[in-house]
C-alpha cells in the first residue's frame, strides 16, 4: 500500500513537473506571426484607425446641409388684447395670446458652390487620415522587424559569450593541471582566473540583453508584459538596388505620410476656394406649417406659408475677406510641408541605403574575421601547449576569437535592421 502511494505521489510529482517544463517553454514564433500579431493587437494602429473613422464622420456632416431640415416647435404666448409691439424688437403683426404647434422646413437651395467645396475638403482630410493608417501601420511594421533583429542578434551573442566562458573555464582547468605539475607558473593560473571572470561578466550581461531585447519585441507587438519566445532564424534579403535615385523616387511615390501631405494640402486648397465662395448668395427656401387650438378668435385654428430667401453677405468688417486670406495662408504652407517632406525622403532613403550597403560589405569581412582568429587561436594554443608561447598571447588569441564571433553574429542582423529600415524609408511596408 504504501508502495504504491509512493508511486501515486511520485507519478503526480513528475505531471506536475512536466507541467511547469512545458508551460516555461517559449512558444515559436517567426517574424510573419510577429507582424501580424502587432497589427492586430498594437493601440497605435487602433487609434489611427478611429481617428479615421471620426474624419470620415465629418464628410456626413458637411454633406448634411444638402438635406432639408425639418423641425417641430410648439410655442405659448400670453398678451393684452390689442398688443402690437414689444420693447427690443420691430414686430411686423400684432402679438396674440394663442397655444400653437407646428413644423417648421428649410431647404438650402444654392450657396453657389460652397458646400460642394467643403465638402470636397472633408473627403481629401478622410483621406489623409486614411494615408495616416497606413503610415502608422508601416511604422509598427519597421519597429516589429527590428526589435526581432534585435532579438536574434542578442540571442546570437548569448550563444557566443556561453561557448568562450565553457571554453575559459576549459582553459581554466588545463592550466591549473600544469601549475600543479610544475608545468606552468601560478602566474598564468592567476590569468586564467580573471580571464574566466571576464566571461561571467559578459555572460551577465549578455543574458541582460536578451531579455531586454525579448522585453522590447513585445512591447513593439503590442504587449504590456514581456512574452518569450523562441525566434525564427531570418534568410538574408536579395542584393540591393544599386540605384538609389530609382529607390528615391519609389519613395516619393509610395510613402504613405507624404501622400497624406498632399492630401492635406488638397484639402486646404478646397477649404480656401470654399472661404472665396463666402462672398455668394446664399438661397434657401423655408416652410412652416402647424395648429392653434387655443387662440384668439380673430385668427384661424390652421396656419401656413412658404418662401425662398436669398442671403446677400455686403459688409461684415473685413470677416470674410480674413477668412479667406488665413486659408490661402495656411494651403502654401501645407504646400511647403510636402516640399520638405519631399526632401527628407530623399535624404533618409540615400543614408538608409548607405547604412544597408555598409551593413553588406561587413558581412564578408566578419566572417574572414571569424576564420582568422579560429585560425590564430589554433596556433597560440599549440604554442602554449609546446610551450612556446605565454599565457599573454593566448589568452589575446581567445579575446580575438570571442570578438570576431560576436561581430559576426551581429553583423547579419545589423544587415537585416538595416534593410527593414530602407524598407521603410522607400514606403514598402503596409
Amino acid at each position: 500500500m504504501k508502495v504504491r502511494r509512493s508511486l501515486l505521489r511520485w507519478s503526480a510529482g513528475s505531471a506536475l513537473l512536466c507541467a511547469a517544463l512545458w508551460a516555461q517553454t517559449p512558444a515559436a514564433l517567426s517574424l510573419e506571426q510577429a507582424q501580424q500579431i502587432a497589427l492586430k493587437n498594437h493601440p497605435r494602429i487602433a487609434s489611427a484607425a478611429l481617428s479615421a473613422q471620426a474624419s470620415r464622420f465629418v464628410v456626413k456632416q458637411v454633406r448634411s446641409a444638402y438635406y432639408p431640415t425639418l423641425s417641430g416647435n410648439v410655442t405659448g404666448v400670453g398678451a393684452d388684447r390689442g398688443s402690437v409691439l414689444s420693447a427690443g424688437a420691430i414686430t411686423t403683426s400684432s402679438i396674440y395670446s394663442r397655444q400653437s404647434s407646428g413644423v417648421v422646413a428649410n431647404e438650402l437651395l444654392t450657396d453657389f458652390g460652397r458646400t460642394s467645396s467643403l465638402e470636397q475638403s472633408a473627403k481629401l482630410r478622410n483621406a489623409s487620415q486614411n494615408q495616416n493608417v497606413t503610415n502608422t501601420r508601416a511604422q509598427v511594421l519597421v519597429e516589429v522587424q527590428q526589435e526581432y533583429y534585435r532579438a536574434l542578434a542578442s540571442e546570437s551573442v548569448l550563444k557566443v559569450v556561453r561557448a568562450t566562458l565553457d571554453l575559459r573555464r576549459l582553459t581554466l582547468r588545463q592550466v591549473t593541471a600544469l601549475a600543479q605539475s610544475a608545468l606552468r607558473s601560478t602566474v598564468d593560473v592567476s590569468f586564467a582566473q580573471v580571464n574566466e571572470s571576464q566571461a561571467e561578466l559578459d555572460l551577465f550581461r549578455a543574458e541582460n540583453d536578451a531579455t531586454a531585447s525579448q522585453a522590447r519585441l513585445s512591447a513593439a507587438m503590442g504587449y504590456d508584459r514581456e512574452q518569450p519566445y523562441s525566434l525564427s532564424d531570418e534568410p538574408l534579403p536579395p542584393p540591393l538596388n544599386p540605384n538609389v535615385d530609382a529607390l528615391i523616387a519609389q519613395a516619393r511615390r509610395e510613402r504613405p505620410d507624404l501622400a497624406a501631405l498632399q492630401l492635406n494640402r488638397e484639402a486646404l486648397d478646397r477649404y480656401a476656394d470654399a472661404e472665396r465662395r463666402l462672398r455668394n448668395p446664399t438661397i434657401s427656401a423655408a416652410a412652416v406649417a402647424g395648429v392653434a387650438p387655443i387662440r384668439d378668435d380673430r385668427l384661424p385654428e390652421t396656419y401656413s406659408a412658404a418662401g425662398v430667401n436669398v442671403n446677400i453677405p455686403v459688409l461684415n468688417g473685413g470677416l470674410f475677406k480674413a477668412r479667406r486670406e488665413e486659408a490661402e495662408s495656411r494651403a502654401a504652407a501645407a504646400a511647403k510641408d510636402v516640399d520638405d517632406l519631399s526632401l527628407q525622403i530623399a535624404r533618409d532613403v540615400r543614408v538608409a541605403w548607405l547604412d544597408a550597403n555598409d551593413a553588406f560589405r561587413r558581412l564578408d569581412v566578419t566572417a574572414r574575421m571569424v576564420a582568422q582568429a579560429n585560425e590564430a587561436l589554433r596556433l597560440a594554443q599549440a604554442r602554449y601547449d609546446n610551450a612556446l608561447g605565454s599565457i599573454v598571447e593566448l589568452n589575446q588569441a581567445q579575446l580575438n576569437q570571442t570578438s570576431a564571433e560576436i561581430a559576426a553574429a551581429s553583423a547579419k542582423y545589423d544587415y537585416l535592421s538595416a534593410r527593414a529600415a530602407l524598407n521603410y524609408q522607400m514606403g514598402a511596408l503596409r
